[in-house]
């Protein structure tokens, strides 16, 4: 594949086929970002996974790096309030009927499991966009305070594409390195902790960060152990 000058620039730094500790790997990305605007720090994350097997779960990274979330809550008005104080922006059935036609002014849906039979009915525009409510991802529950205020908290799904590799955003350039190093290791600390019984060593394979434009970095994740 061809760069550009700045991209060959930024990779000619360092010998990018060996691999590096997590925090020097973080000080590396930052050191060789050369666009004008905040580049996200993205990990890729290679697991050994049995044929349509799949890894997908939730975290909360220890340091946010996203703007919060507006949090919709599909749920019969006893509800609602309850929703409103834990700080949803929006709550209530007749929402439904608002994203049917069209409305997608929120970042996250959440719904009480009473509400799943009509909140199914948008599959075709949830779907789409990753919004549907899941009871795997924690945003299908009888417990709408805890969820909505994890999700504020910055709550981040994470799910292996079919060739096992999970791809999350874990910072920002601009952050400090060391930062973005304890998200990266609290994500491979959960992927970890998602292998499938009887996998244990070597469930995951590679690990990899790169911003959204510069060179990518291999991590040695015995060393980030």
């Amino acid at each position: 594949m061809k760069h550009g000058k700045k991209y060959n620039a930024a990779a000619a730094k360092y010998d990018l086929a060996k691999k590096y500790d997590i925090a020097t790997a973080c000080k590396m990305i930052q050191d060789m970002k050369f666009a004008k605007f905040d580049e996200t720090v993205e990990a890729h994350v290679s697991c050994r996974l049995e044929k349509n097997a799949t890894v997908r779960d939730t975290l909360v990274f220890p340091n946010q790096f996203r703007g919060e979330k507006k949090v919709l809550v599909f749920c019969k008005e006893d509800k609602v309030k309850e929703a409103l104080d834990a700080g949803a922006a929006y709550a209530g059935e007749e929402y439904i009927d608002k994203v049917k036609d069209g409305w997608l002014d929120f970042d996250v849906a959440v719904a009480t499991p009473d509400m799943m039979k009509d909140v199914g009915r948008l599959g075709m525009v949830l779907g789409r966009k990753g919004l549907m409510p899941n009871p795997k991802t924690g945003t299908v529950t009888v417990d709408i305070a805890k969820a909505i205020g994890e999700l504020k908290k910055g709550r981040t799904e994470f799910r292996a594409d079919k060739g096992g590799v999970v791809h999350i955003a874990v910072g920002k350039v601009s952050m400090d390195p060391a930062k973005v190093a304890e998200n990266v290791s609290a994500l491979i600390t959960e992927v970890e902790r998602k292998a499938p019984n009887g996998v244990s060593a070597g469930f995951i394979q590679s690990v990899s960060l790169s911003s959204t434009m510069g060179p990518g970095v291999w991590v040695d994740i015995k060393e980030g152990e």
